[in-house]
């Protein structure tokens, strides 16, 4: 579709993690994911796109270009290590400061829309928008009360500090972008969101690098026999994303099941509670008997770890909360099917019985009874991996690209109802005094030179 009015610079903002972070380490994961391939898909269409994040090492550089069209903006805020996403809030004010005076270094209206992503950047955005005079959008990614109301055991529950900022944000954004519809009956029914400003924009997948290809050729590259039967987990391992579920489900298939071959691969890094125990999985598979079975690999870059995926026999999500899960995506772009729980966006990613199966609880037993159906079914096996590819087509950047520039639209509209309101002497209370509409591109078009 011809697109007229889209803007010409987004500053999107990612406080708390770097786009360029290897994913599944750290606090790097789906997020960074999602950032970086929009901005990518944006700058394609002619967009200049402008990320801010916080630096993290004293040799990182001012700014850089991620891509063409991309522009990554690094702002010193706190010290550059050892500081944890808990006292990120420390942090608002300084980095805050390093986005505001980097606008004002160039003339009015040089941003023409704000997208926050997580509750942190968003109390940056929502500042920088009464500022600049220009529309935020923002995405949640996650939501405290969500988590919150599915702990992991064990697990720390996040703060009241944060629930009470994510409402914050939710009242001020012109525009919300949610993952699923779940997600956005979330944000209306626990923060209570105006309905009239959601929009659903799935996540996707790089299909140029997410596909179907040699599993034999992956195997040898990976040091995986070509007669093993190989289940795999990819993210951060921490209580939140399961990884124990599966180890301890893969335990009690060996035991129903001694003869078949079967290797666990655990692809990731420790993240958040589960830096305190960065072993935990080792001494875990230790304890049950089957530390011969599992295989630990660090992150992997997209091109190895779309190998990784084609090697799998099936791909394993067994998180106890997800927006999304891209992952489940990714797998099954490269004709893998996935097994994961039926919490969150994962009954969106998965299509139970044709490209995968959910499992309704965390049960190790319930999840080798899942995952034994289907290894022990090849011909099942078969038709998902099949379907798998399919189903992952309608998930890819381009879509997610495009129905962003659509809010962003609608929150310029939005942006620029108020605005006149303001012109007319009915300024909402509580809303910024009248000015020139800064980077309200479609205002800008229709010949609005002041106000």
């Amino acid at each position: 579709m011809a697109r007229t009015d889209r803007p010409e610079r987004v500053a999107v903002l990612s406080l708390h993690t770097s786009p360029v972070a290897q994913p599944g380490t750290g606090d790097a994961g789906g997020m960074n994911v999602y950032i970086l391939q929009t901005a990518r898909q944006m700058a394609s269409r002619g967009v200049e796109v402008e990320i801010f994040t916080r630096a993290t090492s004293s040799k990182d550089a001012a700014a850089f270009e991620a891509a063409p069209g991309v522009l990554i903006r690094n702002i010193a805020a706190g010290p550059f290590e050892g500081l944890d996403k808990h006292d990120l809030p420390t942090q608002l004010c300084a980095f805050a400061a390093g986005v505001l005076r980097e606008e004002a270094r160039h003339e009015p209206g040089y941003y023409d829309v704000i997208h926050s992503h997580y509750w942190l950047s968003g109390q940056v955005g929502w500042l920088a928008r009464d500022r600049w005079r220009v529309p935020l959008v923002h995405t949640a990614h996650t939501l405290a009360a969500v988590k919150n109301a599915s702990l992991a055991v064990g697990d720390k529950p996040e703060s009241a500090s944060r629930e009470i900022g994510e409402k914050q944000v939710v009242e001020e954004a012109d525009r919300l972008t949610a993952n699923t519809i779940d997600e956005a009956k979330s944000l209306i029914e626990v923060y209570g969101a105006d309905p009239d400003k959601i929009d659903v924009v799935a996540p996707g997948a790089d299909l140029s690098v997410f596909k179907p290809g040699d599993r034999a050729r992956a195997r040898a590259a990976l040091g995986v026999d070509a007669g093993e039967i190989v289940v795999t987990f990819v993210g951060r391992i921490q209580p939140l994303k399961a990884p124990d579920v599966l180890i301890s489900a893969a335990a009690e298939l060996h035991r129903r099941e001694p003869a078949l071959p079967l290797r666990i691969l655990i692809v990731g890094g420790p993240s958040g509670t589960g830096l305190e125990r960065p072993d935990s999985l080792i001494r875990l598979a230790a304890s049950l008997g089957i530390s011969s079975l599992v295989t630990f690999l660090p992150p992997q870059p997209p091109e190895r770890l779309a190998e990784v995926y084609r090697a799998s026999d099936l791909v394993a999500v067994p998180s106890y909360s997800e927006s999304f899960g891209l992952v489940a995506i990714e797998a099954q772009a490269c004709g893998t099917p996935v097994v994961a729980a039926d919490v969150g966006g994962l009954g969106v990613a998965v299509r139970g019985g044709e490209t995968g199966v959910l499992v309704p609880s965390h049960d190790p037993l319930e999840w080798a009874t899942a995952i034994g159906s289907l290894l022990t079914n090849d011909r099942l096996r078969a038709r998902m991996a099949t379907n798998a590819p399919k189903h992952a087509q309608n998930f890819s950047w381009e879509h997610t690209a495009d129905a962003l520039l659509d809010t962003y639209q609608r929150a310029a509209q939005h942006f620029g109802g108020v605005i006149a309101q303001a012109v007319d002497g009915e300024r909402p209370s509580g809303e910024f005094s009248p000015r020139r509409p800064r980077g309200v591109w479609r205002l800008r078009r229709q010949g609005v030179k002041s106000l």
